[in-house]
């Protein structure tokens, strides 16, 4: 007979996103000296953001690992990949190491990865001014 399984702490999870906020102001902080940056004010907006998504997320995966394990309702992985999207990966990518959720699956690992980029190259066409001016543009015109 197994011993019954114990889930992982939650400690290792939320030191994992504060080293990861705190390594998201170092890159908006030095972007700024760089002029890249859209600001202090924007840059700590965008890195409590990330951390707000992130925290989500890896609250989601968790609620969605131990729903798998009860046999009760799932989170669908289209509304976990859109959070990652948004800015949720650093949680999500969290969650998938600590608690050992969605890390073997191919093809959510594959959407995964590829919506990571695109996270990543948003937040840095963003930082430049003409980012900036394009999506300003397109909010006004809404």
């Amino acid at each position: 007979m197994n011993p019954p399984r114990r889930e992982p702490p939650l400690w290792p999870a939320v030191a994992g996103i504060t080293l990861f906020a705190l390594l998201a102001l170092a890159m908006l902080g030095s972007a700024r000296a760089l002029h890249f940056s859209p600001g202090l004010d924007r840059g700590l907006l965008i890195a409590m953001l990330y951390c707000g998504l992130s925290l989500l997320c890896f609250l989601l995966y968790a609620r969605d690992k131990h729903a798998a394990r009860q046999g009760a309702w799932r989170t669908p992985e289209k509304h976990l990949q859109l959070l990652a999207l948004l800015g949720g990966w650093p949680g999500a990518l969290l969650a998938q190491k600590l608690l050992r959720h969605k890390s073997r699956k191919a093809s959510f690992q594959r959407l995964f990865w590829t919506l990571v980029i695109l996270n990543v190259a948003g937040l840095l066409w963003l930082l430049f001014p003409a980012g900036r001016a394009f999506v300003m543009s397109l909010l006004r015109a809404l």
